[in-house]
């Protein structure tokens, strides 16, 4: 059985757009002498679609598009994921051959955690829907309906299913891939099953979808991968009769169908194919997955241009300091979107040292970006003078260094207002957590990039794209000098912090695997880091609220997936 899977990038809304892909790809799988084409959740929508499911009109629109798609599948099979209205709202998967919508499979288990809050528009399907492909049987199943142990997929094994399919929109997250291949490998073996699973490629807002499309046959080893964060068409002849030999052998299927008394009766739809006996063998193979560091450069870039493209900006601005965070946004900016649309602003002041301001100037010559100089002394003395009569008597503190960034933050979204340039923000993750950022100053813009990525992995990534461009991309005074926002003579961020190598640990462990004061003390944490840490991060939650969106690289990214009250007393 020749088997084609199409890892698209759907763009929610775009609904004419999303059918010229799907049709693309569906033909080319045509071509390739394909069976049964595969494509991903919601693919006719995008994912996730949101409160566009609330419109009806929508829905109405959706439909529509699903039957032109339809129309298409003459001698093919496809599975399309779409919403559907019958009764109540459903995530499904249509299967569409011959011309027409054949039948149709619901979503049963609906993810209502992290970034997922599908219970707020579906209702979960009960049905199963089982494919007849001359020899071979194929189970239908979507996203989550395989990440649970039990059923859809152990009622479609037990019913016979020797290939179980999986049509999925999953997020990334670093180590997503392989945490997923090894679901699905686990899957495979339980149920003495090959399985396909069509996932997702592209950005939507904050979430990346990475692809690494798979096919895996009955004992869970890979025999077929796509490439990670690109579109790509996978097409892989498979066998999944071998699997009947497996099953034979393995008793444990008998004592679950014993246990379940009865096997829920499948929809059973007999479909018809008109393979090309002269296709030349499938290309198949095996792309390699890459370390955590190429996941995270990937996401990124990834990430930002679907931002900038779909929401149709053509250029972005970045205000450059001479630091290892604009720099690192910088150059990531050049990789994914070309040099030429990427707009470097240095906005020295008094405070700037020579250094920083000669780096930042380096720093765009090497990415091959405009740059150009805007200092905000005289902007800032005109605050100043107007905050005068107000400030009378009370001393300077962190009010006028706030002045100075905020200062930076109008001259950015000037730019951005008269050329139609995105900002890009260009705070951390460390400095989010503990609020070391000011508001509508250096954390105004349309999208902070490395929102969700650690101070200790920005050093990290700038070496990194050191050693793949073979140079200085990223000069190394700027990745070798102590960090500062240099708003005040001798400034460093470890004045009013712990040392980043302290401190990021502490704040992974604490926002994202939800560890106590107590529990991370026992943990051998600097208990130093900890209680400024703590304290630091609780206050810090309506600054939050309001930053940017930008790309999600861990489990629990700030926005949708951790949400903590901003009027909260709970300490711990």
């Amino acid at each position: 059985m020749r088997l084609a899977l199409a890892q698209i990038d759907s763009v929610v809304g775009d609904l004419d757009g999303n059918r010229e892909r799907i049709l693309a790809r569906l033909e080319e799988a045509r071509q390739a002498g394909a069976e049964l084409v595969l494509f991903p959740e919601l693919a006719v929508t995008g994912y996730p679609p949101e409160d566009l499911l609330l419109r009806p009109g929508f829905i109405q629109a959706a439909e529509r598009t699903l039957g032109e798609i339809a129309r298409a599948t003459e001698g093919i099979v496809a599975l399309v994921g779409t919403p559907l209205f019958d009764g109540d709202l459903f995530n499904a998967c249509a299967v569409c051959a011959g011309g027409e919508v054949k039948a149709i499979y619901r979503k049963r288990f609906l993810p209502n955690y992290g970034v997922f809050d599908e219970d707020r528009y579906f209702a979960p399907g009960r049905d199963l829907v089982l494919l007849e492909l001359g020899e071979t049987l194929v189970g239908v199943t979507i996203c989550e309906d395989m990440w649970q142990p039990g059923p859809p997929a152990t009622d479609l094994a037990l019913a016979g299913a020797q290939l179980l399919v999986n049509v999925s929109a999953s997020p990334f997250h670093v180590g997503k891939d392989r945490e997923r291949e090894e679901m699905f490998a686990a899957r495979a073996r339980d149920n003495s099953a090959f399985v396909a699973l069509c996932n997702m490629v592209g950005g939507q807002d904050e979430l990346v979808f990475d692809g690494h499309s798979v096919v895996l046959d009955d004992e869970g080893e890979v025999i077929a991968r796509a490439p990670g964060f690109v579109e790509a068409l996978l097409v892989v002849d498979v066998d999944p009769t071998a699997a009947i030999g497996r099953r034979l052998r393995d008793v444990r299927r008998r004592a679950l169908a014993r246990e379940l008394e009865e096997v829920p009766a499948p929809t059973v739809v007999p479909l018809e194919t008109s393979p090309s006996p002269s296709a030349p063998p499938a290309p198949g193979g095996i792309a390699p997955l890459v370390d955590d560091l190429e996941q995270m450069r990937l996401a990124l870039e990834l990430g930002l241009r679907a931002y900038v493209d779909k929401n149709g900006f053509r250029e972005v601005a970045i205000g450059l300091s001479g630091g290892i965070d604009s720099a690192l946004t910088a150059a990531l900016a050049a990789e994914a979107l070309a040099p030429g649309r990427v707009h470097c602003v240095s906005m020295p002041s008094q405070f700037s040292s020579d250094g920083t301001r000669a780096d930042a100037r380096l720093l765009a010559e090497s990415i091959g970006a405009d740059f150009r100089e805007i200092a905000i002394d005289p902007v800032v003395a005109q605050f100043e003078a107007a905050l005068e009569p107000s400030f009378a008597g009370v001393p300077r503190d962190l009010t006028e260094e706030n002045v100075q960034a905020r200062a930076r933050g109008t001259l950015l979204m000037a730019l951005s207002n008269k050329f139609g340039w995105l900002v890009l923000a260009t705070g951390n993750k460390s400095e989010l957590s503990v609020g070391y950022a000011t508001l509508y100053g250096d954390m105004a813009g349309g999208f902070a990039l490395l929102k969700d990525m650690y101070k200790t992995d920005v050093w990290r990534l700038a070496r990194r794209l050191n050693e793949r461009a073979e140079r200085e991309l990223i000069p190394a005074s700027i990745i070798e000098r102590a960090p500062s926002a240099e708003l005040r003579p001798d400034q460093l961020d470890e004045d009013s912090l712990p040392a980043y190598a302290a401190l990021d640990p502490v704040l992974e462990a604490y926002v994202e695997h939800d560890r106590s004061r107590e529990e991370l003390l026992a943990d051998g944490f600097d208990p130093d880091a900890v209680e400024r840490a703590i304290a630091l991060i609780d206050r810090a939650e309506y600054k939050r609220r309001q930053a940017p969106p930008g790309v999600k690289l861990r489990p629990k990214a700030f926005g949708r997936d951790r949400r903590t009250p901003i009027t909260n007393r709970w300490r711990d």
